[in-house]
């Protein structure tokens, strides 16, 4: 028999096996992906394949829906909110970078042509990757606010 264990990072579930595992349809996969709330993996083919780790980045999003009653815009501004600049230690954070001056969707959606993320892959991007844990998302602002108190 084959070996099922891989890496939690790999893109091996293609969009309707996802939507099967998770209880939800294939429109919903896809309406996430076009709100910016996930990052697909696209193959050669350009299909969509997601990796156990999108899977649980969907079920806190779903949880924060259905059961959180936050909104789909509402979840984008929270995101908004992960100081990215104070992870990546970026050292410009004035004009020209448009995640830490917006607060309506998250550093992944915004234009870096002009900015430390200009040219980077933001699905492997510290940010995205640690962050789409929602316990995750709470620890580090706790965290940065505890270190900006003292």
């Amino acid at each position: 028999m084959t070996d099922l264990n891989f890496p939690d990072d790999e893109p091996v579930f293609p969009i309707s096996t996802a939507a099967k595992i998770l209880n939800i349809s294939v429109h919903t996969l896809r309406m996430y992906e076009k709100e910016g709330l996930i990052l697909s993996h696209k193959s050669d083919s350009k299909h969509r394949l997601y990796s156990k780790t999108d899977l649980e980045r969907i079920i806190c999003i779903r949880n924060s829906i259905n059961k959180d009653k936050i909104s789909i815009a509402g979840i984008k501004s929270i995101l908004s909110l992960i100081p990215c600049w104070e992870i990546n230690d970026c050292q410009n954070t004035s004009a020209s970078c448009g995640a830490f001056l917006e607060h309506t969707q998250p550093c992944w959606l915004m234009k870096k042509n002009e900015n430390a993320c200009a040219g980077k892959d933001c699905r492997e991007c510290e940010v995205y990757l640690t962050y789409s844990k929602c316990d995750k998302i709470k620890e580090k602002i706790v965290m940065l606010t505890r270190n900006q108190i003292l």
